[in-house]
């Protein structure tokens, strides 16, 4: 292993306790094996995904283990394993990994990517730009189509934009007022609020002429935009799934989904190679300027306010998109 001078051999690193509950401990820093790569995290994003764990469900465990439910996370490689190429000590890199909610966390050499010195000093929690640009690819949006964005969060602002770079005419939809000036700056043609299930509907269909949307993309989570997105899909349209509905069963009205044909894309990824593939995409579009992550990278906490962190993804106050922990 290829290791730096360490100043110390633990680490601070967040344990959910219990519902809510939160608290640092020190703990033993992690050491690299084969193929894997120690990283100072410098930062790391907080996840929607999260939320249901920190409510405390009947089915999670309590306490996590150290760091746990970080994913988003970046930093700079400390510690190699036997058998890492193309990545050194000194590198800064967006990686996937699952205990970034610390000083330090370790992740598979293949799964990080490094960051070019054009984002020096810029956070990059890499893994929900990854995300959206896989869901993107998954959606195979084309120029002069009609797609329908249903909730403005992180990943449906940057869908917008990415939709509309394609050359589609993208309505977004979503609860908030900035959520949907949000989706506006992310060049949106049109934006209509999240409140009257059979309004939109109505609305959308005279948008659309009465046809409806060639894609409907659902990145909320939750049943009701689920409904609507399928009401917004024309016959043989594609229905994108992008929401992480994680609270239980969904009920789908099939006779509909039959009746139109509609094709239904689950876009969430579960291969390693893949979602490293939409990260290096996420880079390369960052770096070329087709997209500013700064509008989306809203509020900021240290890794002792973790709590506060999860409480406003789950609150979203006014202006919010995601919240970042900061761990220098």
């Amino acid at each position: 292993m290829t290791d730096v001078l360490n100043h110390t051999r633990t680490m601070r690193a967040a344990v959910v306790t219990g519902p809510g509950r939160l608290e640092l401990r020190e703990t033993a820093l992690p050491q690299p094996g084969a193929g894997q790569l120690r990283v100072r995290l410098e930062g790391c994003g907080v996840c929607a995904s999260n939320l249901t764990p920190w409510a405390g469900p009947e089915w999670m465990t309590f306490p996590t283990e150290p760091g746990g439910m970080g994913h988003e996370g970046w930093g700079v490689v400390d510690a190699v394993g036997e058998g890492v190429a193309g990545l050194k000590v000194g590198d800064r890199v967006a990686f996937l990994s699952g205990h970034a909610y610390a000083e330090y966390d370790i992740a598979d050499a293949a799964s990080a990517v490094k960051l070019p010195p054009d984002l020096d000093g810029q956070p990059f929690p890499g893994e929900p730009f990854a995300c959206a640009f896989n869901i993107f690819r998954r959606s195979a949006i084309e120029a002069g189509q009609t797609v329908a964005i249903v909730g403005v969060g992180f990943l449906g602002a940057v869908l917008t934009r990415l939709a509309t770079e394609a050359g589609a005419r993208v309505i977004a939809i979503s609860r908030r007022p900035s959520s949907l000036d949000l989706a506006r700056r992310m060049g949106a043609a049109e934006t209509l609020p999240m409140e009257d299930h059979y309004g939109i509907i109505s609305h959308v269909s005279q948008l659309t002429g009465g046809a409806f949307c060639d894609v409907v993309i659902e990145a909320v989570g939750k049943q009701w935009p689920l409904d609507l997105s399928a009401e917004l899909t024309k016959e043989r349209g594609r229905l994108v799934i992008a929401g992480y509905h994680q609270d239980g069963p969904r009920q789908v009205n099939m006779q509909l989904w039959n009746w139109r044909g509609l094709d239904v894309v689950n876009a969430h990824e579960r291969d390693a190679a893949v979602y490293v593939q939409g990260l290096r995409e996420a880079v390369d579009a960052v770096v070329a300027g087709r997209l500013d992550p700064a509008p989306l990278l809203t509020h900021v906490y240290r890794l002792d306010q973790l709590d506060q962190a999860l409480d406003a993804t789950r609150d979203k106050p006014d202006g919010f998109v995601k919240a970042l922990v900061m761990m220098t």
